[in-house]
């Protein structure tokens, strides 16, 4: 094959074909691993061993710390732009932990180790930390100090079993909160992973945990545990679950199928003095329902709850809840994110009990008399009548508490807000796993931008914005952020809006990450302006953060819900923009060979089309038209095998949200075949083993022009690294498969590193002449 064709192949095998608009979930900006280093957007922190094996992270902004728990060890950092200081316990198993682990049957590297999976404040100067002390679960205060300090070591005292408080296993799902001196946990407590509960422990009253006579919960996944106030009596606050379960299916057929609940507790349940004793007696649960209607009526369900975030709007009011959600089906893998208000939580838990009955045994809603106090209510203002003081659920009558037994389920499921995802996202190339919300304050409103974690090792910053009548909310794609360099799954996620940064954990380590770096959006007006980010705005010079002012000021451009820079930028018309600032570039190519013009847009979500003006021509210009011999890529137009009616002057545009500008205009002059004859005499091949291949097929001059054509005489400086890929990296491969990328293949030969010499060295040589001079040659 012909260097210029190998080229081609090559070429072709790092584009992808373009043809109209980009998808609504291409990202505006993607930032590499790399790139958020470099402009000191991302700060890692992988430990003293290259490796936390995170399992834990606890964000305190009130000591500025942010402490970690891994294998084997403690972390805690102070919350700086370079984790400045850290702090590192060890904690491992008990002499002969690990041995009997082993022992056992279970991994030594992947389980028989000490895991943290419990971090949570126990008073001003300690944590409580629980690990799975390689399959003994085991609990310890840790030393933290007074805020301004930065100490961190293990109490040896405080030393206690962690069963039912910590999972046994590693990568076990698991929910845990610290309310009132209590750990509140939804867990499996056993070592074989079979016995599902919900825990109270570590207070001064006795354990609490799930009746095991029942089957409340049916493989539970626990995602998340909070307590969130009901009202202003504290005596009616609860603790709230979120998880999945497999339970039968809900028809009476066979099989089992995925839902997701949330369930909640009361925390002053003190079980029941006759019937649930050291029981939950106030447990209900309801299902969280987030599908997408269809026109025919029928649904699309994502069924499977993957994370929960809650976002406090004001000091005193509820939280909203923000849940990701993904399908268990076969058919294909998608994602939903479903917003909840807890008033209409409040008001399933306050409806109807599902109930059993019937031939079929189908569930329903129980019809029946509900004894008072109502089944799930805490002990409180309400329940405390004259006549009838149930101050505690020890009082409360004995078919109150059979009921609550019998009847956990809440017969009406809880919708989301607009009764639909705020955000769908399918045939992703990654699975989300995380998910942290952000409410900021835009010139033009307020928006929730959305903080997706994925599986590798990357976050996507989204937002969903509502139309005044559209049902469908239209996806904002901001930013794709590559935190970590070796992908990983996401595991933890916090977010400090004091601070402005998102703290991100997998279990090679941790992250720090700037919600914004608006100057990376460009430097004009219209590409701030188009970039749609509540973050940042454009202030008469640059695209720097945005900060509401009581009034209004008039250099402060923003758009976020229409993105139009023809209203926002004013003194910048779409014709100075497109036509005035962008010269005109002469570029050669030779007839009946390859040419590749260039055009990089400043954004992936915008459309791009080419327009061609013949020199004869005096009319409007004509856009392209691309078959098989003109390609258009991603990165430019591709001429498989150039005409002589192919010269003349050719201007990429691009067109986001009804703005157009104009990206490069390139003068494309072919010279005819017939006068290569006479320009380039034959030399002789340069021939390579049949092992590898055969370079033997043109000209070493005429090879050198086509490639000074792939790469356009505006980007001489590139050429180098079209020859490490093409010559010093591709051969041994199949042409177009390119898998080195720029670096040099394995089985590379002697022959393409001594012609990639040559392309290099003649490049250097030719870099101070002009188009012309080199056509002399």
């Amino acid at each position: 094959m012909a260097p210029s064709a190998w080229a081609i192949c090559c070429l072709l095998g790092g584009l992808q074909l373009s043809g109209g608009s980009p998808g609504p979930g291409v990202p505006r900006l993607r930032l590499s691993y790399r790139d958020l280093l470099s402009a000191n957007r991302s700060a890692v922190f992988l430990g003293p061993r290259g490796s936390l094996g995170l399992r834990a992270m606890y964000l305190d902004e009130y000591r500025d710390r942010l402490f970690l728990g891994g294998r084997d060890a403690l972390y805690s950092l102070r919350l700086g732009q370079a984790w400045p200081d850290p702090r590192e316990v060890l904690w491992p198993p008990r002499p002969g932990q690990r041995e009997e682990c082993v022992r056992k049957g279970r991994d030594p590297v992947t389980e028989c180790a000490n895991f943290i999976r419990v971090l949570q404040p126990h008073n001003r100067t300690h944590l409580l930390a629980c690990g799975t002390g390689a399959f003994q679960p085991t609990c310890a205060l840790i030393t933290v100090g007074h805020r301004g300090e930065h100490v961190l070591h293990l109490e040896p005292s405080s030393l206690e079993s962690g069963r039912g408080r910590c999972p046994h296993e590693p990568s076990r799902p698991f929910a845990s909160t610290f309310v009132g001196g209590e750990l509140y946990t939804g867990l499996t407590a056993d070592f074989l992973g079979r016995e599902a509960m919900i825990f109270r422990s570590g207070g001064h009253r006795p354990a609490l945990r799930s009746d095991s006579d029942q089957s409340l919960l049916h493989d539970p996944r626990f995602i998340m545990a909070a307590r969130i106030p009901d009202n202003s009596d504290h005596a009616d606050d609860k603790v709230y679950f979120f998880f999945s379960e497999t339970v039968p299916s809900p028809d009476g057929g066979p099989g089992r199928v995925t839902v997701s609940r949330v369930g909640r507790v009361c925390v002053n349940d003190a079980g029941g003095q006759r019937v649930l004793v050291n029981r939950w007696s106030s447990f209900l649960k309801a299902r969280l329902l987030c599908s997408v209607p269809s026109p025919g009526g029928a649904e699309t369900h994502f069924d499977q709850l993957e994370d929960v975030f809650l976002l406090w709007p004001k000091v005193g009011k509820s939280p909203e809840v923000h849940a990701l959600f993904s399908t268990v089906s076969a058919v294909f893998r998608g994602f939903a994110v479903c917003v909840y208000h807890m008033a209409d939580i409040w008001e399933v838990f306050n409806g109807p009990f599902a109930h059993r009955d019937g031939p079929q045994y189908q569930w329903g809603p129980f019809g029946g008399k509900v004894p008072f106090p109502r089944p799930g209510v805490c002990p409180s203002k309400m329940t405390a009548q004259p006549g009838r003081p149930f101050g505690s659920t020890k009082d409360y009558p004995d078919e109150v508490l059979q009921f609550a037994r019998t009847h956990p389920l809440m017969f009406r499921p809880v919708r989301p807000r607009r009764g639909r995802p705020v955000l769908v996202k399918t045939h992703l190339a990654q699975q989300l796993r995380q998910i942290v919300v952000d409410r900021v304050e835009a010139e033009d409103g307020t928006y929730d931008v959305i903080f997706l974690g994925t599986d590798s090792g990357s976050v996507l910053k989204v937002m969903a914005l509502q139309a005044g009548g559209s049902a469908e909310p239209e996806e904002v794609v901001l930013e794709e952020l590559q935190v970590f360099k070796v992908p990983a799954p996401i595991t933890e996620m916090e977010i400090s809006v004091k601070r402005q940064m998102l703290y991100v954990g997998s279990q090679l380590g941790v992250a720090q990450l700037r919600l914004h770096q608006c100057e990376t959006y460009g430097s004009a007006c219209a590409e701030c302006c188009l970039a749609r980010d509540p973050y940042c705005a454009w202030d008469g010079t640059s695209c720097t953060r945005y900060r509401p002012s009581p009034g209004k000021r008039r250099f402060r451009r923003q758009d976020i819900r229409h993105g139009n820079p023809a209203l926002q930028c004013l003194g910048q018309s779409q014709e100075d923009e497109a036509w005035g600032l962008v010269a005109t570039t002469t570029v050669y190519g030779t007839e009946h060979n390859s040419t590749f013009l260039e055009c990089q847009p400043r954004s992936p979500q915008a459309a791009v089309r080419w327009f061609l003006q013949r020199p004869e021509d005096g009319g409007p210009d004509q856009q392209v038209k691309t078959d098989e011999r003109v390609v258009q890529t991603e990165q430019g137009l591709l001429f498989r095998r150039l005409s002589r009616l192919d010269a003349g002057t050719y201007t990429c545009t691009t067109l986001e949200h009804g703005f157009s500008q104009t990206i490069v205009r390139l003068a494309l002059e072919v010279i005819l075949a017939t006068q290569l004859d006479s320009l380039f005499p034959r030399e002789p091949r340069v021939e390579q083993s049949p092992a590898r291949g055969s370079l033997a097929s043109s000209p070493p001059k005429a090879w050198y022009k086509d490639i000074l054509q792939l790469t356009g005489f505006a980007n001489l400086p590139r050429v180098d690294e079209y020859c490490e890929r093409v010559w010093c990296g591709g051969l041994g491969e199949r042409p177009g498969s390119f898998r080195s990328r720029g670096k040099q293949a394995k089985g590379k030969s002697w022959a393409g590193l001594e012609l990639g010499k040559k392309v290099k060295s003649r490049v250097q040589a030719e870099r101070n002449r002009t188009p012309r001079e080199v056509e002399a040659m």
